[in-house]
């Protein structure tokens, strides 16, 4: 990959278009369930991870521009995901339940490696 001027506006496009759809379904998702558990970051991460398994899966299968496989993994996936948010979210919730940390931290890790790895095998299923 090059970084040329079309892949790194393509980053950022999809970077500020992958904000913007995160910023949305936590809001949303914070609006509808309990506070208690960061349920809208567990499910972008999980989302995510899914979505970038499924990419993967098809760029083995088809060609693809740099512009494009940069603008939806690192653009938009990138910021539709987020690793900080995660980790001060578990961190606050070690400090007023062990359990909810804990289950944070298991979901959001062992989750978005699954999500990852059946969006992958489940295109695989389909390009074949």
């Amino acid at each position: 990959m090059t970084l040329s001027w079309q892949t790194i506006l393509a980053i950022g496009t999809g970077g500020f278009l992958g904000a913007i759809a995160r910023a949305y379904v936590v809001y949303f998702s914070n609006k509808h369930f309990s506070y208690d558990f960061p349920i809208g970051i567990l499910f972008v991460n999980l989302l995510g991870s899914f979505l970038i398994g499924a990419l993967f899966a098809i760029f083995a299968h088809y060609t693809v521009g740099d512009s494009l496989k940069s603008f939806l993994t690192t653009g938009f996936l990138g910021a539709l995901t987020t690793y900080s948010t995660f980790a001060i979210e578990s961190f606050f919730l070690l400090e007023t339940s062990l359990f909810l940390g804990i289950s944070n931290m298991a979901l959001n890790l062992f989750g978005t490696v699954l999500a990852a790895a059946s969006g992958y095998k489940l295109l695989l299923f389909f390009v074949r």
